[in-house]
C-alpha cells in the first residue's frame, strides 16, 4: 500500500473508522462499499530558450526543494487542461504568456507535500514565450536563472522527475546541434 494512504483513517464518503486497505494504491470502507484511489496529480514544466540557446530556470523560494533550481510550472488545477495550468503557471511565476507550448514528453514523480507523498504525472512543454515578454521571478520563484545548455547540471534541480527531465531534453538538444 502506499504510504501516504496511511493518513486517510476515516472514509470520505461515510466518515467511518472502517476504511482499510483494498489494494496496493486504495482503500475502501466496509461501512458504505466507497473505494477511495490515490491517483496522480497532473504537473506541467516547461523548457524555455532565449535566442542565444540559454534555458530559463527557477530558483525555488519554497519547500520542498527550497532553494534548488527548478523549471517553471506547477500543478494543474481542477477544471484546467495541461496547456491551461501551464498558462497560468507562467503568469504566476515569470508575468509572461506563451506564444506556443509544444508536448515533449512526461515522467512519473512523487512529490513530497504535508509529510505524504503525493504522486505526480509531470508532463513536459517546449514553450515560445509571446513576443517581447520579460520573465520576472514572482510567486514560488525566488529568482530566475539563464543558463546555456553547456552550464546545466542536473544535479542542481532539487525534483526528480525536474532533474531526469533536464537531463534527457538537454542531451537531445546539444545532439540537435
Amino acid at each position: 500500500m502506499n504510504p501516504s494512504l496511511r493518513a486517510f483513517r476515516f472514509c470520505p464518503h461515510c466518515g467511518s473508522a472502517d476504511f482499510v486497505p483494498n489494494d496496493a494504491r486504495s482503500k475502501r470502507c466496509r461501512s458504505c462499499g466507497f473505494t477511495f484511489y490515490l491517483n496522480a496529480s497532473a504537473s506541467t514544466a516547461a523548457f524555455i530558450l532565449d535566442d542565444g540557446g540559454r534555458l530559463l530556470c527557477v530558483r525555488r523560494a519554497k519547500a520542498p526543494a527550497c532553494g534548488t533550481l527548478d523549471l517553471p510550472g506547477g500543478f494543474v488545477d481542477p477544471g484546467e487542461g495541461l496547456t491551461e495550468g501551464l498558462a497560468r503557471e507562467l503568469r504566476e511565476e515569470l508575468g509572461v504568456e506563451a506564444a506556443e507550448a509544444v508536448f515533449l514528453f512526461s515522467l512519473p514523480n512523487v512529490y513530497p507535500y504535508g509529510g505524504m507523498e503525493v504522486p505526480t504525472c509531470d508532463a513536459f512543454f517546449r514553450v515560445r514565450l509571446a513576443e517581447g515578454a520579460t520573465p520576472a521571478a514572482g510567486d514560488d520563484a525566488a529568482e530566475i536563472v539563464w543558463l546555456a545548455l553547456s552550464e546545466v547540471r542536473p544535479e542542481a534541480f532539487g525534483l526528480a522527475s525536474i532533474r531526469r527531465a533536464v537531463a534527457r531534453f538537454v542531451e537531445t538538444a546539444i545532439g540537435e546541434k
